[in-house]
């Protein structure tokens, strides 16, 4: 059987609980091994490091999502700079920009951004990014700080395949998810192609994104199987390559043991 990481997938949420171990028992039936759960403020991180505690398979990041920049503080930064000594918890993420639902804060998203990033250069961990409509910001912050010291994935990549190129030239990684088996998504099948096996992760974003056939409906970690068939079938290789690779990279750019 081919073996997956999930790289970012909200099973946090209060729509997981119910079923939660039974959703775990599917994930392990179609290969998916590992899930890494991504913070998004200090509430929610909480709950995330209390599922690590208590399954094995289940990984964490730790961070303030650019939505919820106005909730930074100096006691947000003591208690991420804390919880990420624990041993399940990956890296920083997800951090970065978001240009979409609120352009009126933007100096404070980018502020955050940076301290963030600070951070993960600190205890000398991985940056998971969420950049959106804010490439060219996120790339210069990313570039100022010399992120990549650390490393860089910018998860659920929405960015041209030129940006492609740039992010690959400074050595960050690219993460792909379900908005690659939308019929009229050609800009993520283009970037699905392009991008090199060598650093791609694959990721669900649930309960977000659903790939085709379950699109509209609550997405689930157990569905990383059929993203990497599309990426395979776009790519002209086996899924069993796009599984090995991607699941390699995850495991060295984690440095999951």
């Amino acid at each position: 059987m081919n073996t997956f990481i999930d790289t970012h997938s909200h099973i946090d949420m209060e729509e997981f609980q119910e079923n939660f171990s039974e959703m775990l028992d599917k994930c392990k039936e179609v290969g998916v091994e590992k899930v890494i759960i991504p913070g998004v403020n200090v509430e929610d991180t909480k709950r995330i490091i209390d599922l690590i505690d208590k399954y094995d398979n289940l990984y964490a990041l730790v961070g303030l999502h650019p939505e919820e920049a106005s909730k930074w503080n100096d006691e947000s930064l003591d208690y991420f700079r804390e919880v990420s000594k624990h041993k399940k918890v990956l890296g920083i993420g997800e951090i970065g920009l978001d240009y979409y639902w609120d352009k009126g804060n933007i100096e404070l998203q980018r502020e955050v951004l940076i301290k963030q990033i600070e951070l993960a250069k600190e205890i000398n961990k991985p940056i998971v990014i969420h950049d959106r409509d804010a490439h060219m910001d996120t790339m210069r912050i990313l570039k100022e700080t010399n992120a990549k010291e650390v490393g860089v994935v910018l998860h659920c990549f929405s960015g041209s395949v030129e940006f492609l190129n740039e992010c690959i030239n400074e050595g960050f990684y690219i993460s792909l998810g379900g908005v690659v088996t939308f019929k009229n998504a050609h800009k993520p099948k283009e970037i699905a192609k392009a991008v090199p096996l060598d650093r791609l992760f694959l990721e669900t974003d649930a309960p977000y994104m659903t790939p085709v056939p379950y699109r509209g409906t609550t997405n689930y970690p157990y569905y990383i199987p059929l993203i990497a068939q599309q990426i395979a079938e776009l790519r002209g290789i086996t899924v069993e390559e796009v599984a090995k690779v991607t699941t390699e990279n995850a495991l060295r750019f984690f440095n999951i043991l």
